[in-house]
C-alpha cells in the first residue's frame, strides 16, 4: 500500500503524507509513533522529486521561499507539541477527510490551463505558516493543503505548483520531524521505518518519472480518495461520537 501511494502521490508532486497516516491509522500503532513515521516517509519520496525539478529548471525560488519562511519554524511548533491522542485523531480526520476531497477533484486543476496572476507575498507567508503548524501537529508535509491555495490564486503552471509543493513538504516534513525529536514521547519503531522508507523511496522514482511522461493515475487517485474517505470518517465517529 506504501508503494503504490508513494507512485501516485509523487506522480503530482506530493510526499504522500496524509495516506501513509491513513494506512498507519488502521494497524494500531501509537499515535506518537505514526506522525514521524508519516513524515520520514515523505522526506523520502519528494527528495527525489526536488532533484528532478531542479534539473527541469522548475524551481522559482523567489516565489517559493515566502511559502517556508514562516511554516518552518511553525511545523517544528506544531511537531513539539503535546497533544492527546483524541485531539489527535479528530485532526487526522479532518486532515484526511480534506485530502480525500481535494484528490477528488484534481483532475480538473491538473488540466486546466491557467493565467498566472501577482502574488501577494504576505498572504502567501501567512498561508505557509498557518499550514505548516497544522501540518507539523498531525505529521503531513502540508502540500495537500497548499497545492489547491496555489491553483485557487493562479500562482504558476501545474508543473511549477507541483515543484513548489514538494519543496514545502520537504521543508515541513523536516521541520515538524525536528520538533517530534525534541518532544521527550516520541518514538519510533526504525525496524519497520526503514522497510517503509525504502518503499516510498522506489515508488517515488517510479511516480515522478511517470510524470514527466504525461501521464497522470486518475482513476487510482479516485479509488485511494475514496479508501481515505473511509479512513477519516471511520476516524471521526471514533473519537466524535
Amino acid at each position: 500500500m506504501f508503494l503504490i501511494v508513494s507512485v501516485l502521490y509523487s506522480s503530482v508532486g506530493f510526499g504522500g503524507g496524509s495516506s501513509y497516516l491513513a494506512i498507519l491509522a488502521l494497524t494500531g500503532m501509537a499515535f506518537t509513533q505514526i506522525r514521524a513515521t508519516a513524515l520520514l516517509c515523505n522526506i523520502a519520496v519528494v527528495s527525489g522529486n526536488i532533484f528532478l525539478y531542479h534539473n527541469q529548471k522548475k524551481l522559482d525560488w523567489k516565489k517559493i521561499l515566502p511559502l517556508v519562511i514562516i511554516s518552518i519554524p511553525l511545523s517544528f511548533l506544531g511537531g513539539y507539541l503535546k497533544i492527546s491522542e483524541k485531539i489527535f485523531f479528530v485532526l487526522l480526520g479532518v486532515t484526511l477527510l480534506f485530502a480525500a476531497i481535494t484528490m477528488w477533484i484534481s483532475k480538473k486543476k491538473m488540466d486546466s490551463k491557467i493565467n498566472i496572476k501577482p502574488q501577494n507575498s504576505i498572504r502567501n507567508t501567512s498561508f505557509g505558516g498557518i499550514i505548516g503548524l497544522v501540518s507539523g501537529a498531525v505529521g503531513i508535509g502540508g502540500g495537500i493543503f497548499l497545492a489547491p491555495l496555489l491553483y485557487l490564486t493562479n500562482w504558476d503552471v501545474p508543473k511549477k505548483i507541483a515543484a513548489a509543493t514538494s519543496v514545502f513538504i520537504l521543508a515541513n516534513s523536516i521541520a515538524g520531524l525536528f520538533g517530534q525529536f525534541s518532544n521527550p514521547i516520541f518514538i519510533i519503531d526504525w525496524s519497520l521505518t526503514s522497510i517503509l522508507l525504502i518503499t516510498v523511496f522506489l515508488g517515488g522514482q517510479i511516480g515522478s518519472r511517470i510524470s514527466n511522461k504525461r501521464f497522470s493515475p486518475y482513476q487510482l487517485k479516485k479509488a485511494t480518495a475514496i479508501l481515505i474517505v473511509f479512513v477519516s470518517l471511520r476516524i471521526l465517529i471514533k473519537y466524535l461520537l
